[in-house]
């Protein structure tokens, strides 16, 4: 855009002093060479306009068509791309979606051509009956042959550039047609308010969190996720949240961070709103592992280092992490040790196992230092014993922090002070293993439908 801005000045420019000698002479040549052009500099906006309303209407298709290439091209997926034979499906689906589009935009480029070619030989029979007029002057002797001369000169240069004036404004409207739907998205406010998020969350931590009739409803859900939710994290003691898939486990961690706001209620840090804090200061405190956390095609080294970005050359902190996450013999044993690329995105770099993965990215959260440490179920890819001893390090490292662990694994899950049991938006029971074993509810159907699978 603004490269043709000032090739529009530049043009203008050049015209006016073409049009000077034009008006002179016969001011109506000039309005008939403008008004020769402006019929197609109109259609051009006009289907400029129709461009940009397709490429919104194509914007789904367009999307498909890129979900279909992820499909065919990632590692993750070429197992199940060769096993079940997808290819031919998933290469129809992509020729279908592209001859689609195809197909509306040679509908439009074959309008544009059409009105295009009608109104340029308007323009052109007006551009030379332009000529016809002064060569007619000049042979009725109403001219000189030097004004001629000039004539035929300012005419030719005049209707050319005021076809590419109009050209390039319609190039720049059609680009502002864009460029304002990027000032929208400029112009798109966080949904969470972090206007009165000023204080500093104490350290050492006193007390722990508290969650106050928390409710949240995801959009365009009708039944709330979390409802009126009340249940209190003290610091020093070790959590398990144990309940059903789609219960919200995952939701409330995520409140618990700030990424969510609550629809209704408040969470309590120390006695005060979540709401209250700075959300930067407040997410360093917390040390959170998803189970669907990320694989860095990086270095061992910010593999750890991401937990804590700014540590990423101190090497002695990153060793103590992997030795707590029980990384440490794996990244000893790569050549290049915490430098050795992983992935195989580029040359050089190792693949890993799943569970490798994971050792690293707990690593992630005990070099952080946070005083609330969270792991939400990152340890589904490794082996019942290598949980186990994941679990069982964690709760050692964890005995002066405030801990909360989500597991489906009730061998892990007992080793908690206290277990808090999620079921349809509240906690349904609250205790130990040992009581709610023993107690008539939904954790000891839960115990029992796992236990059975083992005897």
């Amino acid at each position: 855009m603004l490269t043709s801005a000032g090739w529009l000045l530049q043009r203008i420019v050049m015209l006016l002093s073409l049009a000077a000698g034009i008006i002179v002479y016969s001011p109506w040549l000039l309005v008939v060479l403008i008004l020769s052009v402006l019929p197609a500099f109109l259609v051009e906006s006009h289907f400029a306009f129709l461009g940009y309303n397709l490429a919104h209407e194509m914007t789904p298709t367009r999307r498909r068509l890129d979900y279909y290439l992820l499909l065919a091209s990632r590692k993750e997926t070429a197992k199940e791309m060769k096993v079940f034979a997808l290819a031919n499906y998933l290469e129809g689906k992509y020729s279908e979606a592209s001859n689609d589009i195809i197909l509306k935009h040679r509908q439009l480029a074959s309008r544009r051509l059409i009105w295009g070619a009608l109104f340029a030989v308007l323009a052109s029979t007006a551009y030379y009956g332009c000529y016809a007029f002064i060569a007619r002057q000049a042979f009725l002797q109403n001219m000189s042959m030097g004004t001629f001369t000039f004539m035929v000169g300012a005419i030719g240069g005049a209707s050319g550039h005021l076809q590419m004036i109009f050209t390039l404004f319609s190039s720049i409207a059609d680009q502002a047609l864009f460029l304002g739907d990027l000032m929208l998205f400029f112009e798109e406010k966080p949904s969470i308010d972090f206007s009165r998020s000023t204080a500093i969350p104490p350290r050492p931590l006193q007390n722990g969190i508290v969650f106050e009739d928390v409710s949240f409803q995801y959009p365009g859900n009708e039944k709330p996720t979390l409802n009126q939710l009340s249940f209190r994290l003290d610091k020093g003691m070790r959590f398990a949240l144990v309940g059903e898939n789609g219960e919200g486990k995952t939701t409330i961690v995520k409140l618990m961070a700030r990424l969510y706001e609550p629809t209704s209620g408040r969470i309590l840090l120390d006695g005060r709103d979540l709401k209250d804090y700075n959300v930067d200061e407040l997410r360093k405190e917390i040390g959170v592992i998803f189970q669907d956390f990320i694989r860095y095609d990086l270095s061992a080294r910010e593999n750890i280092a991401v937990g804590d970005i700014s540590r990423l050359s101190d090497d002695e902190g990153l060793w103590e992490a992997s030795h707590k996450s029980n990384a440490f013999e794996l990244v000893e044993g790569f050549p290049e040790r915490l430098d050795q690329m992983l992935g195989r995105r580029f040359d050089g770099g190792v693949d890993l196992s799943g569970g490798e993965w994971q050792r690293l990215a707990l690593a992630r959260a005990y070099l952080r230092h946070s005083q609330i440490l969270i792991l939400d179920e990152p340890t589904a890819a490794l082996d019942p014993m290598a949980e186990h001893e994941v679990f069982q390090k964690f709760a050692e490292l964890t005995s002066d922090k405030l801990a909360l662990f989500i597991s489906h694994r009730f061998s892990t899950v007992r080793m908690a002070d206290r277990i808090l049991v999620l079921s349809q938006g509240k906690i349904s029971q609250e205790g130990t293993h040992d009581e709610l074993v023993h107690a008539d509810g939904l954790y000891a159907q839960l115990f029992e439908a796992q236990a059975s699978s083992y005897r």
